[in-house]
């Protein structure tokens, strides 16, 4: 089924002569105000945002792309796994030190539920919070019993469906530690932004060896099922090259809408805000929105062809 692009827009509104500035506020009512839902997946889809290299995008991707589904009708959690707590931020939900958390979730202190926050950008976005608490957690968790399924525990399909949310992200920290680890068992797909810039493969291949070794030991059921290529930039030939390589490697795993780089999207963290609250009739925004459009058709297409 074909959804109607925020994209789409852009030709209609040069049609009519608008200005620039009323371009933007046109694109930026269709985010904030949809005419369309996006399909349910058959069953709920648990995707770790993973990348262990810094600056490329990871957290960005995750809380945007929830975000975008949550705007068009998905109950969509997010999991902020990183100690620096930047998805909590994005998302605006409260995550000073004892607030319950995602340190206390996987101690098995509290529940699920009990952590889970409602982002006020959307009743549909949830979100559990990172406190600085969860920097000292590896060390904690190295001396418990399956340490590195705490978070699936936590992640139950009963504690989920007393949510009853349709998709969940966890933001992973820019490692390959034990916290990553525990997302990886957590999830059934993993979502790797990859920045169109020089050194974008660098590290790339440790990261697809952590998760075969996950694959074999620990998660039969986890596949890299996305990557996103972000930080684009249109002015320089390294991009395309860049974008070209990635989709020679990986197929049809990469989705075909590429986030450019924006001052915006850099700046809506800021103000405690994804993109998509802060200027949703900003090129980031709209990118964004199509990223996870075509996020939730593929989940779509997938429940067709009997894959779920």
């Amino acid at each position: 089924m074909n959804f109607p692009s925020p994209q789409d827009s852009l030709s209609t509104s040069h049609d009519l002569g608008w200005t620039p500035i009323a371009e933007e506020a046109e694109r930026a009512a269709r985010v904030l105000h949809p005419d369309y839902q996006l399909p349910r997946p058959r069953r709920r889809r648990v995707l770790t945002v993973a990348n262990q290299k810094g600056g490329v995008g990871k957290t960005t991707s995750a809380v945007n792309l929830a975000a975008g589904l949550a705007l068009h009708g998905l109950k969509t959690l997010v999991i902020d796994l990183d100690p620096q707590g930047n998805a909590s931020t994005a998302l605006n939900v409260e995550h000073r030190s004892g607030t319950p958390s995602v340190y206390e979730m996987l101690l098995g202190e509290v529940s699920l539920v009990d952590a889970a926050a409602v982002s006020e950008q959307s009743p549909n976005l949830l979100c559990v919070p990172a406190t600085i608490d969860l920097a000292g957690s590896e060390i904690e968790l190295v001396s418990m019993q399956s340490r590195e399924a705490r978070l699936k525990e936590a992640l139950s399909d009963h504690a989920l469906d007393q949510l009853g949310v349709d998709y969940v992200f966890v933001d992973c920290p820019p490692s390959l530690g034990l916290l990553t680890v525990n997302a990886l068992v957590a999830a059934r797909e993993v979502l790797i932004p990859i920045q169109c810039e020089y050194y974008a493969l660098e590290g790339l291949g440790q990261l697809l060896s952590n998760i075969e070794l996950v694959q074999q030991h620990l998660n039969r059921e986890l596949s890299v099922s996305t990557i996103l290529l972000t930080m684009y930039d249109g002015r320089t030939k390294l991009a395309d090259q860049v974008t070209q390589e990635v989709r020679r490697h990986f197929g049809e795993v990469v989705l075909k809408t590429v986030i450019p780089r924006s001052v915006k999207v850099s700046e809506a963290p800021g103000y405690g805000q994804t993109v998509l609250a802060y200027d949703p009739g900003s090129r980031g925004a709209m990118s964004y929105l199509d990223a996870a459009r075509e996020v939730a058709e593929r989940g779509a297409a997938e429940n067709q062809e009997g894959r779920g």
